[in-house]
């Protein structure tokens, strides 16, 4: 049996199945209660496009099933890399599970933050004091009231919490080998994405974190891998990529957002980055998505999930 799932049927609700997750960043805290309305499995075999911060706060809760089973407790923080499969729910000798957790794709400078020492099947793993739970709590609870506050400039608020958040867990990690980038750099980094739409030159840049152009390229290749142009041009596509997924804007107001005036640029860069035009970019996503939201159920998918209820999506 084929289920077409029409507009109206889209879930609004994070905490449930069927939400779409087509953000930069989604926030929340699910508490699950014995025989509550939210006490089932997440099982999602290919995982997410982004990343899952997982936070218990309360009670006990399972990750996987079978020899590579763990269970997660109060301070215990997981991260979830893309297209990793997710198991989990509250574990059956509990009588809750409450953990806060946040969905995001990533500012690309955040990459080496993300590789986490302790892992099991692309899931890290980090444990928090119960002084520093208490810290790391408050932090993901201003994540979320951030971004749900409505204000102006919400998402970027909420990203710059989640990017302390990300540097305080790699601070906590004691296995991590990461070493912390350069504060001028990250700022760079930062600056440049809160004006993709702006041509700054190299010495605009340098400026506003008080270097001089020649360091702050040196500098920057160093840390990064990449020029800081090249860079840039990079995070354009990446914005450009998600407003053509997201929004309905033409390609032409896309293109100027993410600083390119000219539309046949714009569609020229984005071919050369993305092997597609926007607008077959665009097409391919839709019919993705529309691919996705077929559900098809069989008898024998229907009398496994009458033994475990377990849901696809939250």
């Amino acid at each position: 049996m084929m289920h077409q799932r029409s507009p109206s049927d889209i879930q609004s609700n994070p905490l449930l199945p069927g939400y779409p997750f087509n953000a930069w960043l989604v926030a929340g805290l699910t508490p699950v209660t014995a025989s509550g309305a939210l006490d089932f499995f997440i099982d999602r075999p290919s995982g997410m496009k982004g990343y899952i911060l997982n936070l218990t706060i309360k009670g006990r809760g399972q990750v996987f099933k079978g020899a590579e089973m763990f269970h997660c407790e109060p301070g215990d923080m997981l991260l979830f890399e893309p297209e990793t499969p997710h198991y989990y729910g509250r574990a059956h000798n509990s009588t809750s599970w409450f953990h806060r957790w946040i969905y995001f794709r990533p500012r690309s400078y955040w990459i080496d933050w993300l590789n986490w020492e302790e892992k099991v099947q692309g899931v890290g793993r980090l444990r928090l004091t119960e002084e520093h739970l208490a810290e790391f709590d408050k932090i993901f609870s201003h994540i979320e009231e951030a971004n749900n506050s409505g204000r102006r400039f919400a998402e970027e608020v909420a990203m710059n919490l989640l990017e302390r958040l990300l540097l305080r867990a790699v601070e906590e990690d004691p296995r991590s080998r990461e070493k912390i980038r350069d504060p001028r750099v990250i700022e760079a980094c930062q600056y440049i994405n809160r004006h993709l739409a702006s041509d700054d030159k190299i010495e605009d840049i340098a400026s506003h974190v008080c270097l001089s152009p020649s360091r702050l390229t040196h500098l920057f290749s160093e840390q990064m891998g990449i020029n800081l142009l090249r860079w840039r041009e990079e995070q354009r596509i990446i914005r450009a990529r998600l407003l053509l997924q997201t929004t309905k804007e033409s390609v032409a107001g896309i293109g100027r957002e993410v600083g390119y005036d000219d539309q046949l640029y714009f569609s020229r860069i984005f071919r050369k980055r993305v092997g597609v035009s926007p607008s077959e970019y665009r097409r391919q996503s839709l019919e993705g998505e529309e691919t996705a939201d077929n559900v098809e159920t069989t008898d024998e998918v229907e009398e496994e999930i009458t033994e475990e209820p377990i849901r696809a999506l939250s």
